[in-house]
């Protein structure tokens, strides 16, 4: 009796295309910014066509062009413009903050491109932003009377992960970026589950 035939391994071009399906359809609003983050993990370390096959299975290919541009302006006056669970974030966006914050939680964000960069200006107020880990991080800018932080926890993110870059310019105030792990979503909260969660 003949065996099954043994997976074809992958190639590195073969794990160049699937990141490229996996970019495309995060900037179309199939991915949050955390599936992306551990999804391109799994393409690039992937060994057979197989598991890459897997990875890109529920998405289109190509993916159609065109899609609802995301949120380029946050305003936090005097109070809160926090943003959390799943929304869309413009690639390149601006936080205005006066005398309050206005919080994120990118970690189910939906995101128009593998490079995120957040300008915060603030005066007498701040944001936390949240990052999910597997997402490389940056943070520039400065602050008056006040301070940036940026804490970074868990494994280093792969080359070719997305990337979040936040400019935080503060007066009397500060910007705190930070990693967090991926949340976890009951199979009951009627959201599909993403690779690497309980599905």
């Amino acid at each position: 009796m003949a065996s099954d035939p043994q997976p074809l391994r992958a190639s590195d071009a073969d794990r160049e295309r699937a990141v490229d399906v996996l970019r495309t359809a995060a900037g179309d609003g199939r991915l949050t910014l955390e599936e992306l983050a551990e999804r391109v993990e799994g393409a690039l370390a992937a060994k057979t066509g197989e598991a890459l096959e897997r990875l890109t299975a529920d998405l289109p290919a190509p993916a159609p062009e065109g899609h609802r541009a995301g949120k380029r302006w946050i305003v936090g006056i005097m109070g809160g413009g926090d943003h959390k669970g799943r929304w869309r974030i413009a690639s390149r966006a601006t936080v205005v903050n006066v005398m309050g914050g206005a919080d994120l939680d990118l970690r189910d964000a939906l995101i128009d491109s593998n490079e995120t960069v957040i300008t915060v200006v603030s005066v007498m107020g701040g944001s936390d932003i949240i990052v999910p880990e597997g997402v490389e991080v940056e943070l520039e800018g400065f602050p008056i009377m006040g301070g940036n932080d940026l804490k970074l926890e868990g494994p280093r993110p792969r080359p070719g992960a997305p990337v979040v870059r936040v400019r935080a310019f503060s007066l009397m105030g500060g910007t705190d970026v930070k990693t967090k792990p991926a949340r976890r979503v009951s199979p009951s909260s009627g959201d599909a589950p993403s690779l690497g969660r309980p599905g």
